[in-house]
Protein backbone atom coordinates (compact mmCIF):
# COMPACT_ATOMS: atom_id res chain seq x y z
CA UNK A 1 0.00 0.00 0.00
CA UNK A 2 1.87 3.06 -1.25
CA UNK A 3 1.76 5.88 -3.74
CA UNK A 4 3.28 3.73 -6.48
CA UNK A 5 0.60 1.05 -6.28
CA UNK A 6 -1.72 0.50 -9.25
CA UNK A 7 -5.24 1.15 -7.94
CA UNK A 8 -7.41 -0.28 -10.72
CA UNK A 9 -6.79 -2.87 -13.46
CA UNK A 10 -9.18 -1.14 -15.91
CA UNK A 11 -8.72 2.11 -17.80
CA UNK A 12 -9.88 4.85 -15.43
CA UNK A 13 -12.71 7.18 -16.37
CA UNK A 14 -10.91 9.90 -14.37
CA UNK A 15 -7.16 10.16 -13.87
CA UNK A 16 -5.45 13.01 -12.03
CA UNK A 17 -1.69 13.18 -12.55
CA UNK A 18 0.95 15.22 -10.72
CA UNK A 19 -1.67 17.70 -9.59
CA UNK A 20 -0.60 20.82 -7.69
CA UNK A 21 -2.54 23.88 -6.51
CA UNK A 22 -1.12 27.11 -5.11
CA UNK A 23 -2.80 29.80 -3.05
CA UNK A 24 -0.46 32.68 -3.75
CA UNK A 25 2.96 31.54 -2.53
CA UNK A 26 1.52 28.68 -0.51
CA UNK A 27 1.27 25.25 -2.14
CA UNK A 28 -1.95 23.62 -0.94
CA UNK A 29 -1.66 20.44 -3.03
CA UNK A 30 1.61 18.72 -3.97
CA UNK A 31 1.84 16.45 -7.05
CA UNK A 32 -1.28 14.43 -6.23
CA UNK A 33 -2.16 11.52 -8.50
CA UNK A 34 -5.28 9.34 -8.31
CA UNK A 35 -7.76 7.57 -10.53
CA UNK A 36 -11.38 6.46 -10.58
CA UNK A 37 -12.82 3.57 -12.58
CA UNK A 38 -16.39 3.42 -13.83
CA UNK A 39 -18.71 1.89 -11.27
CA UNK A 40 -16.22 2.30 -8.42
CA UNK A 41 -16.13 4.47 -5.32
CA UNK A 42 -12.79 6.06 -4.51
CA UNK A 43 -12.43 8.08 -1.33
CA UNK A 44 -9.93 10.70 -0.19
CA UNK A 45 -9.72 10.99 3.58
CA UNK A 46 -7.65 13.25 5.79
CA UNK A 47 -7.82 15.98 8.41
CA UNK A 48 -9.30 19.44 8.00
CA UNK A 49 -7.07 21.66 5.89
CA UNK A 50 -5.32 18.77 4.18
CA UNK A 51 -6.37 19.93 0.69
CA UNK A 52 -9.30 17.57 0.04
CA UNK A 53 -11.78 20.22 -1.13
CA UNK A 54 -8.99 21.99 -3.00
CA UNK A 55 -8.40 18.80 -4.97
CA UNK A 56 -12.04 18.47 -6.05
CA UNK A 57 -12.41 22.15 -6.92
CA UNK A 58 -9.27 22.06 -9.03
CA UNK A 59 -10.38 18.93 -10.88
CA UNK A 60 -13.68 20.70 -11.58
CA UNK A 61 -11.80 23.71 -12.96
CA UNK A 62 -12.87 26.08 -10.18
CA UNK A 63 -9.24 26.58 -9.10
CA UNK A 64 -6.15 26.95 -11.32
CA UNK A 65 -3.74 24.05 -11.12
CA UNK A 66 -0.70 22.42 -12.64
CA UNK A 67 -0.61 18.80 -13.68
CA UNK A 68 -3.14 16.92 -15.76
CA UNK A 69 -6.75 15.78 -15.58
CA UNK A 70 -7.65 12.98 -17.98
CA UNK A 71 -11.34 12.27 -18.46
CA UNK A 72 -12.43 9.28 -20.53
CA UNK A 73 -8.85 8.96 -21.73
CA UNK A 74 -8.59 12.53 -23.00
CA UNK A 75 -6.86 15.43 -21.31
CA UNK A 76 -9.49 17.79 -19.90
CA UNK A 77 -8.81 21.49 -20.41
CA UNK A 78 -12.36 22.84 -20.68
CA UNK A 79 -14.31 25.32 -18.58
CA UNK A 80 -16.49 24.22 -15.66
CA UNK A 81 -19.51 24.15 -17.99
CA UNK A 82 -17.63 22.04 -20.52
CA UNK A 83 -16.54 19.58 -17.84
CA UNK A 84 -20.14 19.18 -16.70
CA UNK A 85 -21.23 18.66 -20.30
CA UNK A 86 -18.50 16.04 -20.76
CA UNK A 87 -19.79 14.11 -17.73
CA UNK A 88 -17.99 15.44 -14.64
CA UNK A 89 -20.15 16.72 -11.75
CA UNK A 90 -19.34 18.08 -8.29
CA UNK A 91 -21.59 18.25 -5.23
CA UNK A 92 -19.88 20.99 -3.21
CA UNK A 93 -19.56 20.97 0.56
CA UNK A 94 -22.07 23.84 0.93
CA UNK A 95 -24.53 22.15 -1.48
CA UNK A 96 -25.33 25.54 -3.07
CA UNK A 97 -29.02 24.95 -3.68
CA UNK A 98 -31.45 27.66 -4.73
CA UNK A 99 -33.37 28.05 -1.48
CA UNK A 100 -36.30 30.01 -2.96
CA UNK A 101 -36.87 27.51 -5.77
CA UNK A 102 -38.74 24.25 -5.49
CA UNK A 103 -37.15 20.83 -5.32
CA UNK A 104 -38.43 20.17 -8.83
CA UNK A 105 -36.91 23.31 -10.32
CA UNK A 106 -33.57 22.78 -8.55
CA UNK A 107 -33.41 19.36 -10.19
CA UNK A 108 -34.35 20.65 -13.62
CA UNK A 109 -31.58 23.25 -13.42
CA UNK A 110 -29.12 20.39 -13.01
CA UNK A 111 -29.94 19.19 -16.52
CA UNK A 112 -29.60 22.60 -18.16
CA UNK A 113 -26.04 22.11 -19.37
CA UNK A 114 -26.92 18.72 -20.86
CA UNK A 115 -30.18 19.53 -22.67
CA UNK A 116 -33.21 21.73 -22.84
CA UNK A 117 -34.17 21.82 -19.18
CA UNK A 118 -37.88 21.62 -20.05
CA UNK A 119 -37.39 18.76 -22.50
CA UNK A 120 -38.51 15.17 -22.13
CA UNK A 121 -34.95 14.07 -21.48
CA UNK A 122 -34.85 16.14 -18.33
CA UNK A 123 -38.19 14.79 -17.17
CA UNK A 124 -37.05 11.20 -17.68
CA UNK A 125 -33.87 11.80 -15.70
CA UNK A 126 -35.88 13.54 -13.00
CA UNK A 127 -38.07 10.46 -12.69
CA UNK A 128 -34.90 8.37 -12.15
CA UNK A 129 -33.79 10.74 -9.39
CA UNK A 130 -37.21 10.47 -7.73
CA UNK A 131 -36.92 6.68 -7.77
CA UNK A 132 -33.54 6.99 -6.08
CA UNK A 133 -34.79 9.60 -3.59
CA UNK A 134 -38.52 9.00 -2.92
CA UNK A 135 -38.49 11.74 -0.29
CA UNK A 136 -37.67 14.30 -2.96
CA UNK A 137 -40.66 13.14 -4.99
CA UNK A 138 -42.87 13.73 -1.95
CA UNK A 139 -41.46 17.25 -1.62
CA UNK A 140 -41.14 18.17 -5.29
CA UNK A 141 -43.21 21.37 -4.90
CA UNK A 142 -41.57 22.36 -1.60
CA UNK A 143 -38.98 25.16 -1.48
CA UNK A 144 -35.44 23.85 -1.12
CA UNK A 145 -34.79 26.22 1.77
CA UNK A 146 -37.43 24.48 3.89
CA UNK A 147 -35.88 21.00 3.61
CA UNK A 148 -34.02 19.22 6.39
CA UNK A 149 -30.24 18.85 6.18
CA UNK A 150 -30.47 15.29 4.92
CA UNK A 151 -33.07 16.22 2.31
CA UNK A 152 -30.91 19.11 1.11
CA UNK A 153 -28.00 16.71 0.66
CA UNK A 154 -30.24 14.33 -1.29
CA UNK A 155 -31.34 17.23 -3.48
CA UNK A 156 -27.74 18.33 -4.08
CA UNK A 157 -26.79 14.80 -5.17
CA UNK A 158 -29.95 14.48 -7.24
CA UNK A 159 -29.29 17.76 -9.01
CA UNK A 160 -25.77 16.60 -9.93
CA UNK A 161 -27.18 13.32 -11.25
CA UNK A 162 -29.51 15.28 -13.55
CA UNK A 163 -26.45 16.05 -15.69
CA UNK A 164 -26.00 12.26 -16.25
CA UNK A 165 -22.38 12.32 -15.01
CA UNK A 166 -19.85 9.63 -15.68
CA UNK A 167 -17.92 10.78 -12.60
CA UNK A 168 -19.65 12.23 -9.55
CA UNK A 169 -17.45 14.06 -7.04
CA UNK A 170 -18.85 14.48 -3.53
CA UNK A 171 -17.34 16.95 -1.05
CA UNK A 172 -18.10 16.05 2.59
CA UNK A 173 -21.62 14.66 2.04
CA UNK A 174 -21.97 13.77 5.75
CA UNK A 175 -21.20 17.31 6.96
CA UNK A 176 -23.69 18.50 9.59
CA UNK A 177 -25.93 15.44 9.35
CA UNK A 178 -27.20 13.20 12.14
CA UNK A 179 -25.72 9.65 12.28
CA UNK A 180 -28.92 8.00 11.03
CA UNK A 181 -29.08 10.36 8.06
CA UNK A 182 -25.38 9.79 7.34
CA UNK A 183 -26.03 6.05 7.09
CA UNK A 184 -28.90 6.67 4.70
CA UNK A 185 -26.84 8.99 2.49
CA UNK A 186 -23.93 6.53 2.33
CA UNK A 187 -26.31 3.67 1.53
CA UNK A 188 -27.55 5.69 -1.44
CA UNK A 189 -23.99 6.53 -2.52
CA UNK A 190 -23.10 2.83 -2.40
CA UNK A 191 -26.09 2.02 -4.60
CA UNK A 192 -24.94 4.43 -7.29
CA UNK A 193 -22.29 1.87 -8.31
CA UNK A 194 -25.02 -0.05 -10.12
CA UNK A 195 -25.52 2.83 -12.55
CA UNK A 196 -21.88 2.60 -13.64
CA UNK A 197 -20.99 6.10 -12.46
CA UNK A 198 -17.55 6.52 -10.91
CA UNK A 199 -17.56 8.33 -7.58
CA UNK A 200 -14.76 10.40 -6.04
CA UNK A 201 -15.70 10.91 -2.41
CA UNK A 202 -13.94 13.43 -0.17
CA UNK A 203 -14.87 12.84 3.43
CA UNK A 204 -13.63 13.60 6.93
CA UNK A 205 -15.75 10.75 8.35
CA UNK A 206 -13.09 8.19 7.46
CA UNK A 207 -14.97 5.20 8.86
CA UNK A 208 -18.10 5.84 6.79
CA UNK A 209 -16.06 6.61 3.69
CA UNK A 210 -13.86 3.50 3.86
CA UNK A 211 -16.84 1.27 4.57
CA UNK A 212 -18.50 2.32 1.33
CA UNK A 213 -15.41 2.78 -0.89
CA UNK A 214 -13.48 0.33 -3.07
CA UNK A 215 -10.21 2.22 -2.91
CA UNK A 216 -8.86 5.02 -0.75
CA UNK A 217 -6.21 7.72 -0.56
CA UNK A 218 -4.98 9.49 2.58
CA UNK A 219 -4.24 13.18 2.01
CA UNK A 220 -2.20 15.00 4.65
CA UNK A 221 -0.78 18.53 4.42
CA UNK A 222 -1.43 18.55 0.68
CA UNK A 223 0.29 15.25 -0.07
CA UNK A 224 -1.05 11.76 -0.68
CA UNK A 225 0.76 9.78 1.99
CA UNK A 226 -0.97 6.42 1.69
CA UNK A 227 -3.28 4.56 -0.67
CA UNK A 228 -4.77 1.12 -1.10
CA UNK A 229 -7.96 -0.94 -1.19
CA UNK A 230 -10.42 0.51 1.32
CA UNK A 231 -10.58 -2.71 3.33
CA UNK A 232 -6.82 -2.70 3.78
CA UNK A 233 -6.77 0.95 4.81
CA UNK A 234 -9.42 0.19 7.43
CA UNK A 235 -6.97 -2.24 9.04
CA UNK A 236 -3.85 -0.13 8.62
CA UNK A 237 -2.54 0.66 12.10
CA UNK A 238 -1.78 4.32 11.40
CA UNK A 239 -5.11 4.96 9.66
CA UNK A 240 -6.96 3.21 12.48
CA UNK A 241 -5.17 5.22 15.16
CA UNK A 242 -5.38 8.59 13.40
CA UNK A 243 -8.75 8.49 11.66
CA UNK A 244 -10.82 5.67 13.13
CA UNK A 245 -10.19 6.24 16.82
CA UNK A 246 -8.81 2.74 17.31
CA UNK A 247 -5.38 3.62 18.64
CA UNK A 248 -4.08 2.05 21.83
CA UNK A 249 -4.52 4.01 25.06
Amino acid sequence: MNASATPHPTVPVLAVRNFSVDYGKVRALHDASLQVAAGSIVTVIGPNGAGKSTLLNAVMGVLPSSGEVHFLGQRERGSIEMRVAHGLSLVPEKRELFATMTVEDNLLLGAKVRLDWRGRGAEATQAEVYRLFPRLAERRKQLAGTLSGGERQMLAIGRALMAKPKVLMLDEPSLGLAPLVVREIFHIISGLRQSGVGILLVEQNARAALQVADYGYVLETGRITLEGPAGELMHDARVAATYLGLGKT
